[in-house]
């Protein structure tokens, strides 16, 4: 149980440290190239669910907010039952790194309006503003920054049909809890991949066993 907390602990002091870093000294838009062009913080905030989509104004972000937290509680349940019954390692830091990530945008959602005031595209936000957050509790928005495209071109003219498009991958901005999500979820798909291929294996040892004894 241990080193799973240190995980989650970990997870959480990098993704906030780096938003409210952001938050303070980024302008909404700002960018800062980390390497080339192809990897740079860009400050966004996402008003709702992936990709900067929302619903229902403040009530749907409220509902939002709520399955945020009910399912970081789901996952934490079953992540402290994996543990107990010794499930694969490989599983559990799976479920660790999934929990760690919706913990850390649901601070975000939870917080973030109460304790600063609104970023905008000529000023940065202040902690603690005399005013008061830019939202009430439940409200707030979450902090993005990780922008890696890949490829940001456009084709050429002379290409039928396609000439002139402009092409962009990836263009999707996320932050450490995004990726910790995303990580987890792959890691939990290949362990169930893993997983079937043990089981086939073993039912395969055991109907070769089943025609030894039978040809004995």
């Amino acid at each position: 149980m241990k080193k799973p907390l240190l995980l989650v602990f970990f997870i959480l002091l990098v993704d906030q440290v780096l938003k409210i870093w952001i938050k303070m000294n980024f302008t909404l838009g700002h960018e800062y190239n980390l390497l080339g062009d192809w990897c740079r913080l860009h400050f966004i905030e996402n008003e709702g669910m992936a990709f900067g989509m929302a619903f229902g104004g403040d009530v749907g972000k409220i509902l939002l907010t709520v399955f945020r937290v009910v399912l970081s509680v789901f996952v934490f349940l079953y992540l402290t039952n994996i543990i107990k019954r010794k499930e694969k390692k490989l599983v559990v830091y799976s479920f660790t790194l999934i929990f760690a990530g919706a913990v850390g945008n649901v601070i975000d959602s939870l917080f973030y309006g109460l304790v600063f005031s609104e970023s905008t595209y000529f000023s940065v936000a202040e902690f603690l503003p005399a005013g008061g957050g830019y939202a009430s509790f439940g409200l707030g928005k979450v902090v993005d920054m990780f922008y890696f495209p890949l490829i940001d071109t456009v084709l050429p003219q002379s290409w039928p049909i396609l000439g002139g498009m402009h092409i962009e991958f990836f263009n999707a901005i996320f932050n450490v809890s995004d990726a910790a999500i995303t990580i987890g979820l792959f890691m939990l798909i290949f362990s169930l991949f893993i997983n079937k291929d043990s089981v086939s294996d073993k039912n395969k040892s055991e109907k070769e066993i089943i025609t030894d004894k039978t040809c004995l």
